[in-house]
């Protein structure tokens, strides 16, 4: 069975169990039953690490319940895949070649020796991550329980944005240590972790650039597009929303919930002001953001702040008449164009056919206009998790279906299309005469 297909069953087999788990009354304070629908929705948002829902998780998820979505984001956040690479790890059996050169293709690591050091690099540094996210925000909230603080931890690293208090994480907006400590691992959980590996192994103190190590071209674009993009945010936020969602607070509180706002749309669902009090310009340019998304390797989606550079960049040269894609001085395969283009081209084509079931199954209600429902999907489709208001809430069946179906395709997407295109070239004998088509 192709490897895709495995990857596909086994988030599908996860979803599907979670939900069986959200549904029993140990998941609920009062006991009972949760609906069907709304387990399954909640359970593959957890999965697809996207923080949208349609239930109050502090309120109507039990301790147990808690467990079971904390259990489901870990695993849509390392994934399935890696998952299971570390069960046969342990057992001692081996990965077929096919599986392994998509292990180490979905994560982007170069120079791990062999996939066994790259899951156990990949769980290890997420578990000291979370541990030490753990311990921060139990020490900056001396009232905050060490699970509310695990919880929040690996919401924050794992980039899922699911809450256990109304307001999404409102109630900290006083607090302007925890919202950088958490924008913080937010990022960190983002940029991925060949980033986080490559500044692992690089030793920037030895003087002999060989036993060094360096930066790689990877870590260089993640790092510089992802800073810029954040100032851009930060700035834009402040400049638009000082008088108007930010007025009430003092200059630190400012700043901070400017800071933490400009990261959460690279696909965190938390938000510190609800989304429908801000500008409108607001929310079209963190749509922009949202679809541009986190790192490859990382908890993030969207397609991908590379997937962008390497999508731009190729536009640039080829409105310059250059051949070659490059980024600091270096080329890159036309392979990897490819694939960048497709990605783009699948996401927006997600997105527009997804808008227009939507269009068609809620427009009989007028909470839900046209900006939230775009909002909604974008937010769905690059698994980000934020909505404006109660638009998840007020979607009907047939709207929560297209919404996972969204996260889904999100969650998959990006991997589907690197493993389809990415595969052995495919030979034509036969070549067809060349003619000439007027375009543009």
């Amino acid at each position: 069975m192709k490897t895709r297909v495995l990857i596909v069953l086994g988030f599908l087999g996860a979803i599907l169990a979670g939900a069986v788990l959200l549904m029993l009354p140990v998941s609920s304070p009062s006991h009972t039953w949760m609906k069907p629908l709304d387990a399954l929705f909640t359970a593959c948002s957890a999965v697809c690490i996207t923080g949208l829902t349609v239930i109050d998780v502090g309120v109507q998820l039990s301790r147990f319940g808690h467990c079971v979505l904390l259990a489901l984001v870990q695993l849509g956040c390392v994934g399935i895949m890696t998952v299971g690479t570390l069960f046969l790890a342990m057992i001692g059996r081996r990965l077929s070649l096919e599986g392994e050169c998509s292990l180490m293709s979905t994560y982007g690591f170069r120079g791990v020796d062999g996939w066994r050091g790259l899951v156990i690099w990949v769980v290890l540094s997420m578990a000291v991550v979370e541990g030490v996210a753990t311990f921060t925000f139990h020490s900056l909230v001396p009232d905050m329980t060490w699970f509310r603080a695990y919880f929040y931890s690996v919401m924050s690293f794992c980039n899922a944005g699911f809450s256990l208090d109304p307001g999404s994480i409102a109630v900290f907006q006083g607090r302007p240590a925890v919202l950088l400590s958490m924008a913080g691992f937010v990022i960190l959980g983002g940029v991925g972790f060949p980033v986080v590996y490559n500044l692992c192994t690089v030793q920037f103190w030895r003087r002999n650039l060989v036993k060094r190590g360096r930066l790689t071209l990877h870590t260089r674009v993640v790092l510089l597009s992802s800073a810029i993009f954040l100032a851009g945010m930060f700035g834009f936020f402040l400049a638009l929303e000082w008088n108007r969602a930010l007025e009430p607070y003092s200059l630190a509180e400012k700043g901070a919930i400017a800071f933490f706002q400009a990261v959460t749309p690279r696909t965190c669902g938390f938000t510190v002001i609800p989304v429908h009090e801000m500008h409108a310009a607001t929310r079209f340019v963190s749509e922009v953001l949202m679809f541009i998304g986190a790192a490859p390797g990382g908890a993030g989606g969207g397609i991908k702040v590379t997937t962008f550079v390497v999508f731009l960049v190729t536009l640039l040269a080829i409105c310059r008449g250059r051949r070659d894609t490059v980024l600091f001085r270096r080329s890159i395969p036309d392979t990897v164009v490819r694939e960048a283009i497709v990605i783009v081209m699948v996401f927006a084509a997600v997105i527009s056919l997804a808008m227009t079931v939507l269009l068609v199954s809620e427009g009989g209600n007028e909470k839900l206009t046209f900006e939230y429902l775009l909002f909604e999907t974008v937010s769905a489709v690059t698994t980000t998790g934020l909505s404006c208001g109660s638009t998840t809430a007020s979607l009907s069946t047939t709207g929560r279906f297209v919404i996972m179906l969204c996260m889904l395709c999100g969650r998959l997407g990006a991997i589907g299309v690197v493993m389809l295109i990415g595969g052995q070239e495919e030979r034509v004998s036969i070549r067809y005469p060349r003619e000439d088509l007027v375009i543009g």
